[in-house]
Order: C-alpha cells, then sequence, then structure tokens
C-alpha cells in the first residue's frame, strides 16, 4: 500500500515538474520572440539599401538594391529608404514608383552617381535618371549628393550629329534629366546637392504642391542646357534658399503653372531665371501669378526673363519680380516675343499675351544692355510696371547699348537708372 502511494506521488511530481518546465520554456520562446518583434518593430520604418544587396563601391550596380528597399518602404506608413553616407552607388537609370504610403522619405546622405558615359547608358531608359512617378506626401532629403556625370554628354554638343534617316533622335536631344518627379503631389526636396547633370538637374512635371529648400545645384557655365530647376504644368510651387549655378536657366518655369513662388536664391553662372520659352510650334501656353523676389543673380546671360516664340498661344500675366540683385549679367531685364533658338525663325502674327508685370528694385550691374523688352507687333505686352530699377555698366570703360522697348506699354516709377529704361509706353496709348 505504501509502494503504491510512493509511485503515485511520484508520477504527479514527475507531471508538475513536466508542466513546469514546458510552461517556463514555452514562456522563455514567448519572450524571445517578443523581443524579436519589438527590434524587428523598432526598425521596420528603415530601409537601408545595403540590406538589400547595394555594395557602394561606385562600381557595383546598385540600382536593384535601391528599387527593393523602395518597394519594402512604400508599403510601410513614415518609412525612410536610406542611402547611408561616406559610400558611392553606382545607378543606372531608375524609376521609383507610387502609389506609397505618406509620410515616405528617401533620405540621401551619401553619393548617388549616374553611369559615367553615354555607352554605358541603355538606350531604352533615356531621359531621366531617377525618375519618381505618382508619388505624394514624399520627401527627399539630406546630406548627399546625385551626381549626374555629365561631361560626356555636354561633349556631343559639340560635335555634328549623325544624318542617318535611320536614326529618330540624336543622342544630344534624349540627354537624361537628374531627378525628375512626375504627377506628383506634396513633394518637398531640401539639402540635397545635384551636380553635372547631362541636362536638367531638377524637373517636376504634371505636379502641385512643390517644396524646395536648401540645396545646391551646380554645373560648368559651358555645359549645354542644364537648367537647374524645371518647372512645366505643375503649380503651388515654393523654391527657396538655395545655390543655384548651371550653364542654362538657374529656374525655368514651363506653359501650365502657375502660383509659383521663388525667393532666396543665388544663381551663378546661369542664364538668370526664365519664364520660357513658351509657345513653341504654334502651342498652346499659359503662366500665371508667379513672384520672384531677392534673388542674386550673377556672371548670367540675363536676370530675370519672359521668352515667348511667334506663332503661339496662350499667355503670361501675374508676374512680379522684385529685390532682383544682378552683377556682371548681360541683360538684367529681358522681355522677348520673338524667340528663336535658330539662325532664323519665320514671321508669325499670332503671340503668347504678355501683361501685368512688374520689375521692382532691379539694381546692379550690366555688359550689354540695361532692359530689352521687345514685344510682338500684332499682340503688345501690356500693364508693365518699372519701379525703382538702377542699372549701371559692369565695365565702366566699355560701350554699351541702350535700353530697348518695342510694343511696350505701361509705366516706369521711382528711381530710375539710366533714365533710357523709362522707355515703355503709356497704356493708354495702345488704344488710340
Amino acid at each position: 500500500m505504501k509502494r503504491e502511494r510512493s509511485f503515485v506521488l511520484l508520477i504527479t511530481l514527475a507531471l508538475l515538474l513536466s508542466i513546469f518546465s514546458n510552461g517556463h520554456q514555452n514562456g522563455a520562446q514567448k519572450h524571445s520572440k517578443h523581443i524579436k518583434e519589438k527590434d524587428h518593430n523598432s526598425n521596420s520604418t528603415h530601409y537601408d539599401i545595403r540590406t538589400f544587396g547595394a555594395v557602394g563601391d561606385g562600381v557595383s550596380d546598385d540600382s536593384e538594391a535601391l528599387i527593393e528597399a523602395w518597394k519594402a518602404a512604400c508599403k510601410v506608413y513614415g518609412a525612410t529608404v536610406e542611402i547611408p553616407s561616406g559610400l558611392n552607388f553606382l545607378l543606372r537609370p531608375v524609376t521609383l514608383q507610387g502609389p506609397c504610403m505618406p509620410h515616405l522619405i528617401l533620405q540621401i546622405d551619401g553619393t548617388l552617381l549616374a553611369p559615367p558615359s553615354v555607352a554605358s547608358w541603355s538606350k531604352s531608359s533615356l531621359f531621366q535618371w531617377i525618375n519618381l512617378k505618382w508619388v505624394s506626401d514624399f520627401t527627399i532629403q539630406g546630406n548627399g549628393t546625385l551626381d549626374g556625370q555629365g561631361s560626356s554628354w555636354w561633349s556631343l554638343s559639340a560635335t555634328p550629329q549623325s544624318t542617318n534617316k535611320e536614326t529618330t533622335s540624336s543622342p544630344l536631344e534624349m540627354r537624361p534629366t537628374v531627378l525628375r518627379f512626375y504627377a506628383s503631389c506634396n513633394i518637398m526636396v531640401r539639402n540635397i546637392h545635384i551636380i553635372n547633370s547631362p541636362l536638367c538637374h531638377l524637373k517636376f512635371d504634371s505636379s502641385r504642391g512643390v517644396k524646395v529648400s536648401n540645396i545646391m545645384i551646380s554645373s560648368p557655365k559651358d555645359s549645354p542646357n542644364t537648367d537647374g530647376i524645371h518647372l512645366q504644368n505643375t503649380r503651388d510651387v515654393e523654391i527657396k534658399h538655395s545655390n543655384i549655378g548651371c550653364g542654362d536657366d538657374c529656374v525655368s518655369i514651363q506653359t501650365g503653372c502657375a502660383n509659383v513662388n521663388i525667393h532666396h536664391l543665388d544663381c551663378s553662372p546661369s542664364h538668370g531665371i526664365s519664364l520660357g520659352s513658351l509657345g513653341k510650334g504654334s502651342s498652346l501656353a499659359c503662366v500665371s501669378n508667379v513672384s520672384v523676389n531677392t534673388i542674386t543673380v550673377q556672371n548670367a546671360l540675363s536676370g530675370v526673363r519672359i521668352k515667348t516664340w511667334q506663332g503661339g498661344k496662350g499667355s503670361v500675366k501675374n508676374a512680379t519680380f522684385s529685390n532682383i540683385r544682378v552683377s556682371d549679367v548681360e541683360i538684367p531685364i529681358v522681355i522677348d516675343q520673338y524667340y528663336c533658338n535658330k539662325r532664323s525663325c519665320k514671321n508669325k502674327t499670332e503671340a503668347v499675351a504678355i501683361s501685368d508685370v512688374t520689375y521692382k528694385g532691379i539694381t546692379g550691374t550690366y555688359t550689354y544692355k540695361p532692359l530689352s523688352i521687345a514685344c510682338s507687333d500684332s499682340l503688345p505686352c501690356t500693364d508693365l510696371s518699372l519701379i525703382d530699377v538702377q542699372l549701371s555698366p559692369y565695365y565702366e570703360s566699355r560701350s554699351h547699348q541702350e535700353a530697348f522697348c518695342w510694343k511696350s506699354y505701361g509705366e516706369a516709377q521711382g528711381s530710375l537708372e539710366p533714365s533710357g529704361v523709362s522707355c515703355l509706353r503709356k497704356n493708354s496709348k495702345l488704344h488710340t
């Protein structure tokens, strides 16, 4: 009887020990799993492209790693794709596509390198290098650099192009933009450097709600058609506190743009800030509500410019250029309704209408003439205002052209230098 009781006690004790042991082990496993999940969750919003196979040696192709990191981050609210500092990531042309979850960030702290020569670009992937489309509530930021390595493309402009009829377009016409946004909204680009683009450095196309701040854009003065920032069919834009030096327009504002606010920029070298060219090929072009304020333009072809093709349609209206400081600029103020980038263009009567344009506080030095306003015979410029314009020759010893006005109506007020800049006709004369 005692033996039976002892046996039962031993079995009970064994069962209790087994239950306790399993419970402790399961608890430990659950605790371990909880720690792993916690660690994973705490890092789940950060996607370092090295985790997806990027090498960062400047030689290996890291394109797929960036694309995979993007796809993973795109699905997560508030995620960040990380380009780490101190490394060089070679990328072929890539498209980073939305829609994605809100508040996605591309954090560029390292250097992104474009293919180094024209021959190394894929023929099916030209026109842009890093292409972002259909994204919203998105930010690009960081202390890194996007290097377009454009010198091999620039040299093509000095080389006669092939006349082979089988060639639909020359390599020069297919030069890529470094960073392009398409059909996107609520975009922020800040702090990064964009250098040596084959064509435009930063382009926004068919987008809305754009903010650019504290960026640096740089390419040589003789790099052809390398606009700093190019806007097309884009509304509600603010560009501020940035340094842009390039071989073409510091900022180019094209058709379909409205509500554009540009302020506190340094543009050197460049072709200045331009509205246009507009209306090429008798096309419709509309630009409105543009404010350009507190800009320094040095070593440039022009300061602030509006250029349209003969035969175009549409309008430019409500544009203000104020507090513009120019130095060593060929022509600080330009309106050209006869724009032509060929040796000659046919005269046409239709034109893009230009009205309600104000120039206030334009000061500094010019190398050729202070002002050139050449408007259409059939559709003159109206409601122009020149207020406190003070310009003097950069080289006192050289001869300079007088200010020029043609078919331009408006008023000149305040302090004006030289006196010839008051060459506008009174608005009332337009109807007499």
